[in-house]
């Protein structure tokens, strides 16, 4: 089993009144370590910490709305989802393009499947 560290471009949304460079996509960092925990998976926000959280909520955020603790996951029309982050400093909301999010939990998968000789 292997480590899979992918970037996914991604927008922090934010009010109306933000700088335009705030608006403009990201990159966010997604990884998963099956070494370290099997079922979870982290996004690293620029300049915020880490958040890990369930690798199934992120699974099943992508069709329905889904939620556990500080970590909230939904579709956003038909190629768009939303990941909500709760903190004491307030909430991150950012939106992914579907197709990086599913990209990324197909390489989870292939990841921690067996290799075969």
């Amino acid at each position: 089993m292997s480590l899979v560290e992918q970037y996914a471009r991604a927008h922090i949304v934010t009010g109306a009144d933000a700088p335009e460079e705030e608006r403009d996509a990201v990159p966010v960092r997604l990884r998963y370590d099956p070494e370290a925990d099997p079922r979870a998976v982290r996004v690293g926000l620029p300049g915020t910490h880490e958040w890990t959280f369930s690798r199934s909520l992120l699974e099943q955020g992508l069709r329905a709305p889904a939620g556990s603790g500080d970590v909230r996951v939904w579709p956003c029309g038909r190629v768009q989802a939303v990941v909500e982050f709760h903190s004491d400093q307030g909430v991150s909301v950012v939106q992914f393009e579907t197709k990086a999010l599913l990209r990324f939990l197909r390489r989870t998968y292939l990841a921690g499947a067996p290799v075969r000789g």
